[in-house]
């Protein structure tokens, strides 16, 4: 009997532990950053007073007879700040769009953006994000539609093109293209076809495929993927088959298995992991870089795989893609890279063009490109500092945090564009913080790059 009330008790104090939790969070992050708020302003304004006084002095951009009026998705997103500052510093006109829950985004301050508006979140109305979309596009008189695609958002724009198409044009894959590349299963499947390497991959729909699966002959160990976004459980790299079968049945049942929900349970080889952004019009690689990746991807710095690349402009060419699209790899120690999986939209590795005149081209096919752009020579390494700021309170990382901050460049701070810095961490962020204290929930962590807070089941 007494144990039957401690159970009801307890059952009772976690939503109240779970909200005193989430208050206490929400409640310290928003002093932090308050104690923040006073050097970032300082920064942003001795920036504008800047721009300001050396406005006389600099030489001013020639206006493009060829502009066109471009419609960017994903506002709350670095990659669409910096995407937008490509075109505008081509002489493009950007008009940026965001879901409604993000009217508050900090980079509709930006010099390179025109007009702003909301739509309806595509997973919860499809039909109006779509008639969204079209509104904006005919009142903006839009030339071409770049979506800069969360993943809740890609598919939706796919659907969204042939309704578009009608009025300008949409730079994403047709449905049944996002379909395959955001499906890790079919994306290996395709691969495979092509004589492209790919780890062995299997699909999963129900628990016991794993639990029954027969590990004894295989040489490497996998990992379970869901294969629709996860953006807490796409972290998670538990190596299968566990100690015990019972670890394993008991790790794999705790997983959301179903057959609306399936999962790839695939080979892990052991490596470097690589990431790429790929700008494609008509399989034509016109715009590539590549990276180091980690689980939390928040630093960017090029490196030249010839590899990565030639593996990444056959696929595009023999499947005649034009999009953007993000692939990642493993190189395994013999040198082979293995393709684990593509995105179908924008990475935000795109930052590392941040210096480069020609991506707006690249977009838009107004230049014929021999090989493929890259970062520039020049080009910093890209970060965002306060997730640098957060990691330097592990000492033992203080040298290496220390050596990105002297050695790259903030992802969204420009000196000749300094509101969205500002704007970003000191209102869209704390408004979203605000909103999850009147609502009394937690949330796992801050992602200044994507510009929200990530939650269990979020979007």
């Amino acid at each position: 009997m007494l144990l039957f009330l401690y159970e009801i008790v307890m059952t009772q104090l976690q939503p109240i532990k779970a909200r005193s939790l989430a208050i206490f969070q929400n409640l310290g992050t928003l002093l932090l950053l308050a104690i923040a708020f006073p050097f970032n302003l300082t920064v942003v304004l001795a920036a504008l007073l800047w721009n300001f006084l050396s406005k006389p002095l600099r030489k001013p951009v020639a206006a493009n007879p060829n502009g066109k009026n471009i419609m960017v998705t994903g506002g709350k997103m670095t990659k669409a700040l910096q995407l937008a500052r490509s075109f505008h510093a081509a002489g493009h006109r950007v008009v940026l769009v965001e879901a409604h829950k993000y009217w508050l985004v900090g980079h509709r301050f930006s010099n390179a953006v025109d007009r702003f508006y909301t739509v309806p979140a595509p997973n919860k109305d499809p039909e109006g994000y779509i008639q969204g979309l079209l509104d904006i596009a005919k009142q903006e008189n839009i030339d071409v539609y770049v979506p800069v695609c969360s993943p809740a958002q890609s598919y939706y724009d796919s659907l969204a093109k042939p309704v578009l198409s009608g009025c300008c044009e949409v730079f994403h894959f047709d449905a049944d293209v996002t379909a395959m590349l955001d499906d890790k299963f079919a994306f290996a499947e395709k691969a495979r076809s092509l004589n492209l390497s790919v780890p062995k991959s299997f699909k999963i729909t129900n628990p016991e495929q794993v639990i029954n699966f027969d590990f004894s002959n295989e040489k490497r160990k996998y990992i379970l993927k869901s294969i629709p976004y996860d953006s807490v459980r796409r972290l998670d790299m538990t190596k299968l088959p566990c100690e015990t079968l019972e670890k394993t049945a008991a790790f794999v049942k705790s997983l959301p298995i179903s057959e609306d929900k399936p999962w790839i349970m695939q080979e892990f080889i052991p490596g470097k992991e690589y990431c790429t952004h790929s700008t494609v019009r008509d399989g034509e690689l016109r715009l590539h870089c590549c990276c180091e990746s980690s689980a939390f991807q928040v630093n960017y710095e090029n490196v030249d795989k010839p590899e990565i690349l030639q593996w990444v402009r056959k696929f595009v060419k023999e499947q005649k893609l034009t999009g953007q699209a993000s692939f990642d790899f493993i190189q395994a120690e013999d040198g082979t890279v293995y393709a684990i999986e593509c995105n179908p939209r924008t990475h935000s590795a795109i930052t590392m063009f941040y210096n480069h005149p020609g991506v707006a081209d690249a977009y838009l096919g107004n230049d014929t490109l021999l090989e493929p752009l890259q970062p520039l020579p020049d080009s910093k390494p890209t970060y965002w500092t306060y997730h640098e700021l957060w990691r330097l309170t592990a000492i033992k990382q203080l040298p290496t945090r220390l050596n990105i901050i002297l050695r790259g460049k903030d992802a969204i701070f420009d000196v000749n564009d300094p509101l969205p810095y500002l704007m970003v961490h000191h209102w869209q962020i704390p408004l979203l913080i605000l909103d999850n204290l009147r609502r009394l929930q937690g949330w796992v962590r801050i992602d200044f790059n994507i510009g929200k807070l990530v939650e269990l089941g979020g979007d």
